[in-house]
């Protein structure tokens, strides 16, 4: 009995010890987490350099949008349809590319602070929606940030196959990637202007193969399409392999879109940190070859205050230099958007007159007795030899550094007959007109009159003849008289 009473009581006494623990553990967090708040950074300057409380001219905006698809579709999309340029570079333009907000990019290695910036921008530190951070590799998916009515996660199987996003030719890259592409939507001011998309880091000992798709090729799908690109390094995490220089040659040609960002700077002294800073454009300079180097913001993005006896201002002034530079790409998304569609154009353009020039030698080459797989071969494996690319610079106004390359064009042909295509000359009809006079139009033309009105804050009606830029139409020199 005494036993059983000296039992009972000491399972008491645990009790109480268990439960005073307890709280001594609930006072601690919440002690803590007072301690945290009340070293939390101030995001009004965020708010502030983005102009939250801007409100946009969306009529506008969306006039413009309108305009530019439809010269797309009537001016554009007929040359790349007749003379396959889908196959040629595969970058298809969908209605959802037109019409999607600016895509910003964050690439770098792991562990970084890409999600933790990410975070901090969108202000979901400490709530149940924010990206998962950590010092291990923790981002294993492509992770699409973007607006919508409520919060909710959409799978990449989802976002493929609806069209009306501009994520559907991602169904190219087989489902195990879209088992990797994950979407976020949110109501946020931030997200009614720009998606922003999360990659997973660079890990120097993991073999591209082992991921189970094309990394390389999904990288680069992101990149043609990013109007802003953040390549985010840490102090203590310098070094360059092979994975970083591969995604290096990726951005090539891209420079303009490119920012480095030297993250979590106050973890250094100030002498450490200039030691860094050297050591990092040391380690890129083989890399990025351009005479006038990218941009780089030295700070530490995330929403908890610098460590103590460091650089507070200069991190304040860098953060807010790159929120302004966000911004900047944020109000000039519709002018980036034309030049992408005009570039897009010169282009489709060139690729046109090339095969143009191919089906001409062809049939010029071409005898009674002659064998049409041995003649085209001659003409594709030494083009120069018939002047196909001479003949175009001299007879157009192409430059010679927009030229693709020769080798592209034996691939290109080796899957598409060139027996299935027509001369420029044969692309014309009574009520379509001609494809090349229609796509110079657009160029030279249509493009820059729409460029003028949003710059002149003019509405861009559909039927202006300001608007499109109506006037002489650009003689075809492929069309017989």
């Amino acid at each position: 009995m005494r036993g059983l009473l000296a039992a009972t009581m000491k399972g008491r006494m645990v009790s109480v010890c268990c439960f005073v623990l307890l709280l001594l553990l609930l006072q601690a967090t919440a002690e803590e987490e007072e301690d945290l708040t009340s070293v939390l950074r101030d995001r009004s300057h965020i708010e502030e350099t983005l102009r939250f409380a801007t409100e946009e001219k969306a009529a506008d905006y969306a006039a413009a949008v309108q305009r530019l698809r439809k010269i797309y579709h009537s001016s554009i999309k007929p040359m790349e349809q007749a003379y396959k340029y889908n196959e040629l570079r595969q970058h298809e333009i969908s209605d959802g590319e037109i019409t999607s907000k600016p895509m910003v990019l964050f690439l770098g290695p792991w562990s970084v602070g890409k999600s933790s910036m990410i975070n901090y921008l969108l202000g979901l530190n400490d709530s149940p929606y924010q990206l998962y951070t950590g010092a291990e590799p923790t981002t294993s998916e492509f992770t699409v940030i973007t607006h919508g009515e409520k919060i909710r996660s959409v799978e990449g199987i989802v976002m493929a196959a609806d069209s009306s996003r501009s994520f559907s030719p991602l169904e190219k890259f087989g489902q195990n990637f879209l088992e990797k592409l994950i979407g976020i939507e949110m109501p946020h001011k931030l997200l009614e202007r720009v998606t922003f998309v999360d990659t997973p880091g660079i890990i120097e000992n993991r073999k591209q193969q082992e991921r189970g798709y094309p990394f390389n090729d999904v990288c680069q799908w992101f990149i043609d399409r990013a109007d802003l690109i953040f390549v985010v390094f840490d102090p203590t995490k310098l070094d360059v392999g092979l994975e970083l220089e591969m995604l290096f040659r990726q951005l090539k040609g891209r420079e303009s879109q490119i920012r480095i960002i030297l993250n979590k700077a106050d973890n250094l002294a100030t002498q450490d940190l200039m030691r860094v800073y050297g050591a990092l454009f040391w380690s890129l300079a083989p890399l990025i070859n351009v005479t006038e180097p990218p941009r780089v913001y030295v700070s530490s993005f995330w929403p908890y205050d610098y460590a103590a006896d460091t650089s507070r201002e200069l991190f304040k002034r860098e953060e807010i230099s790159l929120l302004e530079d966000l911004n900047q790409v944020i109000e000039n998304r519709m002018e980036n958007k034309i030049a992408f569609i005009r570039q897009h154009g010169i282009r489709v353009r060139i690729h046109g007159l090339l095969v143009d020039r191919y089906v001409q030698t062809f049939k010029e080459k071409m005898s009674f007795f002659s064998d049409p797989e041995l003649v085209f071969k001659e003409i594709v494996d030494d083009p120069d030899k018939f002047y196909i690319f001479k003949s175009i610079l001299a007879k157009t106004n192409v430059s010679k550094f927009d030229l693709p390359n020769r080798d592209t064009y034996r691939d290109f042909f080796g899957i598409n007959a060139i027996a299935s295509f027509k001369p420029l000359s044969a692309q014309c009809s009574y009520i379509g007109g001609c494809l090349l006079e229609k796509i110079e139009k657009a160029i030279t033309n249509e493009l820059p009159a729409l460029l003028s009105s949003i710059n002149s804050g003019k509405q861009p009606g559909l039927s202006s003849c300001e608007a499109t830029g109506c006037g002489e139409k650009p003689k075809n020199r492929y069309r017989k008289n």
